[in-house]
């Protein structure tokens, strides 16, 4: 069963944590967006989810990307060639980290947490699949 979720349980966190190498990482990012965006402080907003979650990359990219942080692809999901599960995401996102320790600060971080109000307005859940080395194409 796949389900979509918008923040991690503490187990996942400390598996997380305990995996750490040193070494980049990259996060799959599998996104569904709300119709509207709902913001949990309660403003009134004309945005889709999509628009919402779209201020939460400007945000991102301008806190994250002087720590190394980089958007190696994003794009629309159009549909499903092998598999089941059609509709469950409505947009991916490959990100690059430097170290796993760059990505945990990252939540302890202020003025990401506020660019984080904009990604629960926006979305309706993920999935994050952590990626690292250890398998080789060809």
């Amino acid at each position: 069963m796949i389900k979509n979720i918008l923040q991690p349980t503490a187990n996942q966190v400390r598996s997380f944590r305990d995996r750490k190498t040193g070494e980049p990482i990259a996060m799959l990012n599998l996104l569904q967006f709300k119709n509207h965006a709902v913001y949990e402080d309660g403003r009134e907003s004309d945005l889709t989810g999509e628009a919402a979650y779209k201020l939460y990359g400007q945000a991102f990219e301008r806190i994250m990307g002087p720590k190394g942080a980089k958007v190696l692809y994003s794009g629309e999901v159009r549909g499903f060639l092998i598999g089941e599960g059609e509709g469950a995401w409505d947009a991916m996102a490959l990100i690059q980290y430097p170290s796993t320790e760059v990505m945990l600060a990252m939540w302890r971080d202020e003025e990401y947490q506020q660019a984080q109000l904009h990604r629960a307005a926006g979305l309706e859940g993920q999935l994050l699949i952590e990626c690292g080395p250890g398998f080789s194409f060809a």
